[in-house]
């Protein structure tokens, strides 16, 4: 029997997810926690659809970011002309893994208003409280686009953390065994925190230059997670 579970992790492709294509060799699952388009035009949503498709994993899994707007202003039935897609907002998905624990996943593409870009909510808002608040407390992998306030948030030219305060406070809670996220891209990387992995996977640099390489996992029966090259 298959002893490790493996999952792997990118953010903000910004179209230039073919890019990646010599790094993606297939696998049990693949997540992009959004910004998979620059403008969010509905052929940018297609282009990125197609070549999701058409990647070798069991599971693909993504949600929208805040360039993402087709998916704000649409409904996501533009997903089931792809097949094998699984697209997540304010939802979830159980996943079954070889050891017979399923993985409960959640997506949510919302973040605290950012240069009024898509799926923006007022800071510290009740709004943005309640997306937070429907998060299932047995979730076991979150994905937001967004980051969680001070982890992995912080933005170079302003030298401030953007992350959002409900958040972090939600994730506190819940422990997550990992939060997938990006939208800042200068923020890219890894930092483990009372039990959860939290992982900005932007791909692009903070001047939209794609530079860096998927992050891979694997997650074995007793949830131990392994950082894989």
């Amino acid at each position: 029997m298959k002893t490790t579970f493996n999952i792997t992790l990118i953010s903000d492709t910004h179209n230039q997810h073919t890019n990646l294509d010599d790094y993606l060799k297939g696998g049990d699952m693949i997540i992009h926690s959004g910004d998979v388009s620059s403008s969010g035009k509905e052929r940018e949503i297609r282009k990125f659809l197609g070549w999701f498709e058409s990647l070798d994993y069991t599971h693909k899994i993504f949600i929208a970011g805040n360039h993402d707007f087709y998916f704000q202003y649409h409904n996501s039935a533009i997903v089931d002309e792809y097949e094998g897609i699984t697209y997540l907002q304010d939802s979830g998905i159980s996943i079954p893994t070889p050891f017979g624990k399923e993985l409960k996943i959640w997506g949510s593409p919302w973040q605290p208003t950012f240069n009024n870009w898509a799926f923006n909510l007022p800071r510290l808002s009740d709004e943005l409280k309640s997306k937070w608040d429907s998060i299932p407390t047995d979730t076991d992998i979150l994905i937001t686009h967004g980051p969680p306030y001070q982890i992995l948030d912080y933005v170079i030219p302003q030298s401030i953390n953007v992350g959002c305060e409900r958040l972090a406070a939600k994730v506190y809670e819940l422990k997550p065994l990992i939060h997938l996220f990006g939208h800042i891209h200068e923020s890219f990387g890894h930092k483990f925190l009372d039990g959860t992995h939290f992982v900005n996977a932007s791909m692009v640099t903070n001047s939209y230059i794609q530079n860096r390489v998927p992050i891979y996992l694997g997650l074995d029966e007793n949830n131990n997670i392994e950082f894989l090259s």
